[in-house]
């Protein structure tokens, strides 16, 4: 279970210190988002979980007219957010849970999110949050992983991991792969009031790696982000030395041309607030 605090915490710090990785791994679901985004006019818009900014950023310059705010829990991912995105007058960054944020005059019509809404302690009360300060007929935008078997990038490198030392995400407590259900992603939504909720399978590459070291790199990432990371810091020597044995010939075998690409499925899901 991944919570709050731990975005306020350990996780947190770990993404700020990795943003440019995670953004190179998320990349092959930002223009799936966007395309959606681009569907109607943008007036106000809220990226909620935005981690390092990249998905708030794509907004406000796609969306110049349009008032951008990058909504996370984590003071240092909003700190290196601010930095990045200095130069975008229409953004702005804020700290705060998204299950009970508002700010005054801020009725946004496009709310999104890149992966930053399956962490909820009481999901159906921060989406019926969400839809509370939203304007009429607002967009809902979002995407999350699918099952951790069909991650393989998640899957296969916990699976290098000794025996006994990984406790596979349970399927409904907040983590990334909380929202792998689909019927219990629709039932959240539907409860908290959200109307035309649509799914669409998406299966893009998470790049683990790349560079004259394409091994290495995903080496360091995987011993920081993802499933397997608090396992492995707790390993032994000999464990660590195993694991990462293990783990290196599986990117070997996935690295093509200095590009390490590993299948990765998620959902994108739609729907829209009511009229009133």
């Amino acid at each position: 279970m991944t919570t709050k605090l731990d975005w306020q915490g350990r996780v947190g710090h770990s993404w700020a210190a990795e943003w440019r990785r995670t953004d190179r791994s998320f990349g092959g679901l930002t223009e799936h988002l966007l395309g959606k985004a681009r569907a109607r006019s943008v007036y106000q818009a809220l990226d909620v979980g935005c981690g390092a900014g990249e998905l708030s950023m794509a907004i406000a310059r796609e969306h110049a007219m349009a008032e951008v705010v990058g909504l996370d829990v984590s003071p240092e991912l909003i700190e290196v957010a601010k930095e990045r995105a200095g130069y975008l007058s229409n953004l702005d960054f804020a700290e705060g849970d998204a299950a009970n944020w508002v700010r005054d005059g801020f009725s946004p019509d496009l709310l999104m999110s890149r992966h930053g809404l399956m962490f909820f302690e009481q999901p159906v009360a921060a989406f019926a949050h969400l839809r509370s300060i939203c304007a009429p007929a607002a967009r809902l935008v979002f995407s999350c992983f699918r099952s951790f078997e069909e991650n393989p990038w998640a899957e296969r490198v916990a699976g290098c991991l000794p025996g006994g030392t990984f406790v596979p995400p349970d399927r409904f407590s907040p983590g990334p792969f909380a929202f792998a259900d689909r019927a219990h992603v629709e039932g959240i939504l539907h409860d908290a009031g959200w109307t035309e909720i649509m799914f669409e399978r998406i299966d893009y590459a998470f790049i683990a790696g790349a560079g004259e070291d394409a091994v290495g790199d995903a080496l360091e990432y995987f011993q920081t982000i993802g499933p397997a990371a608090r396992a492995a810091a707790g390993l032994g020597p000999e464990d660590k030395s195993r694991f990462l044995g293990s783990l290196g010939r599986y990117l070997r075998q996935n690295d093509d041309g200095g590009i390490i690409a590993l299948r990765a499925g998620a959902w994108v899901v739609t729907a829209k607030a009511p009229m009133q």
